[in-house]
């Protein structure tokens, strides 16, 4: 079974580029990145991933009000998102509790593993 379609949204291109090729080359995902959160409304209004891995800290649009928007699109309100980030607490946890979020990848991540970590979060096989 082919992975699907994710979209990886980071403000750091060289993130995006490893995850990019991470996702495509070890997990045969098909992979789009945007480097803003305006840019992956944009993208998953026009092709809706399968899923979408998304940075929590980016200027002007975060990942959290990105998310927010994501659930007021009907296009985009099912999509599984995971958010990226590298200062994860217990408390965030409860905050995004209820937004839908399929899972939280802590960075920095490994490339090696990255497909089977989303695959598991989506609980589908890599």
């Amino acid at each position: 079974m082919h992975p699907g379609h994710v979209l990886v949204v980071d403000d750091d291109e060289t993130i995006r580029e490893v995850a990019q090729m991470a996702l495509q080359l070890v997990g045969g995902w098909r992979v789009t990145t945007a480097p803003s959160g305006a840019e992956a409304l944009r993208l998953a209004h026009m092709d809706p991933p399968d899923v979408i891995l998304l940075d929590v800290m980016m200027p002007v649009v975060d990942g959290p009000s990105t998310l927010v928007r994501l659930r007021a699109d009907p296009v985009t309100r099912e999509v599984p998102v995971v958010f990226l980030t590298a200062k994860f607490t217990p408390g965030q946890a409860h905050e995004w509790s209820g937004s839908g979020l399929a899972g939280v990848i802590a960075k920095p991540f490994d490339p090696m593993t990255l497909a089977d970590q989303v695959a598991r979060l989506l609980e589908r096989p890599a």
